[in-house]
């Protein structure tokens, strides 16, 4: 049931080899789902030049809501997916920094009660976040806040108030499950993720699966000291590759710039707001201001300085640029592949291709991926399958 959920629709044969199970027990095993109500047919898969075979998928109808939940540094998005991954109405976003966390957790938690009473009529059967920091996902803390922040033990904070199962997983290694469950290259077995947002996040594939490291905090590339400056970062440390290569420093260099009086296309959303969005920034790199273009060259030079670094000791297949950043890629495939060629050794970095991730709302995605990867899914067969098995 979870290769069908990720992986959408799957033929006997396929199911035998991602499960590792024998055809006739795979057989038995979907003719139960199917009898149950829980599995239905999908059609035949394409032709291989014989009989082409019959594909099956969960039955979404029937089945039960994964509420996703993506916390950023400034915005949380809310949205209701079916089991198989497919956006249920609309996503909610909203401005909570996190600064506040009181106040930041408690519009958490009146968001989530007003977005799950408007779908009252269908049952959720798991809660999945992601949210920057040192999350553990074994224990559900995020180990970024104090034990006594109501962040720490966000996963038995959200338990407790909603009676569901909630997974908690870092926003990088999210958005990196996204693209591994449904990203152009889900069948690479080794691809790293960088997720360019506030900060810079990093999510791991290894041999297909998430690589999460000894104590679960592998991927934690914005900390890595490359920087050229000695600028103090969010973690307390200096020099790291976070202070120059974010959005959030390319929009403090940006209003530092305006301050100076130097000419922006941004200027009359500065004067009249003292402030500049992501959105509003990105969309000034890409209509060609030549101010924002020059700061976001500046964050995908070091970025690629990073990625050369990743490639020497990683040697994956491919790296992902994703994230709200990825939507500059006219000025970061450049400025990246120049980096590369000026850092990374060529007979190494040959064999890695760089691509910019075209997935709309990856995190929320993820967050899903995440979510179904470790859904106990008996909870959901035990009663539709003791209607037709009496005796199990």
């Amino acid at each position: 049931m979870r290769c069908l959920s990720i992986d959408r629709g799957h033929s006997i044969a396929e199911l035998s080899q991602l499960i590792n199970k024998s055809i006739p027990n795979v057989t038995g095993e979907i003719n139960c789902l199917m009898n149950s109500g829980l599995v239905i047919e999908q059609g035949l898969a394409p032709s291989t030049g014989g009989r082409r075979a019959q594909r099956f998928a969960m039955n979404v109808a029937q089945l039960p809501y994964v509420f996703s939940i993506a916390i950023d540094q400034y915005y949380t998005s809310f949205a209701l997916l079916d089991i198989s991954g497919h956006l249920v109405g609309t996503i909610h976003n909203q401005y909570n920094p996190l600064k506040d966390t009181e106040s930041a957790y408690g519009q958490l938690l009146e968001s989530c009660h007003r977005i799950m009473a408007k779908h009252n009529d269908k049952h959720i059967c798991t809660i999945g976040v992601s949210m920057p920091g040192f999350i553990d996902s074994q224990t559900g803390t995020n180990n970024s806040y104090p034990i006594s922040d109501s962040f720490h033990n966000l996963k038995q904070g959200l338990e407790i108030a909603f009676d569901i199962p909630v997974v908690i997983e870092n926003d990088s290694a999210a958005i990196a499950m996204a693209e591994k469950s449904f990203g152009e290259q889900k069948s690479a077995r080794d691809l790293l993720v960088v997720n360019l947002n506030w900060g810079v996040g990093l999510g791991i594939i290894i041999d297909g699966k998430l690589f999460k490291g000894h104590s679960g905090h592998a991927g934690e590339f914005s900390h890595i000291p490359l920087a050229d400056t000695e600028l103090l970062c969010s973690c307390g440390k200096r020099g790291c590759l976070e202070v120059s290569a974010s959005l959030k420093v390319a929009l403090a260099a940006v209003k530092q710039r305006m301050d100076r009086g130097e000419a922006s296309s941004l200027r009359a959303t500065y004067d009249q707001n003292d402030v500049i969005s992501i959105d509003e920034f990105i969309y000034a790199v890409n209509s060609g201001d030549q101010l924002a273009v020059e700061e976001a060259q500046k964050i995908a030079g070091m970025l690629g300085k990073g990625i050369a670094t990743l490639i020497h000791i990683i040697n994956p297949e491919y790296i992902i640029i994703s994230g709200r950043g990825a939507k500059m890629d006219a000025i970061l495939l450049p400025e990246i592949q120049i980096a590369i060629q000026k850092y990374a050794i060529p007979r190494i970095a040959r064999f890695t291709k760089i691509i910019i991730s075209t997935m709309e709302h990856p995190q929320l995605i993820g967050t899903y991926a995440v979510a179904i990867q470790e859904f106990d899914f008996s909870t959901l067969t035990a009663h539709s399958l003791a209607t037709i098995l009496p005796n199990q």
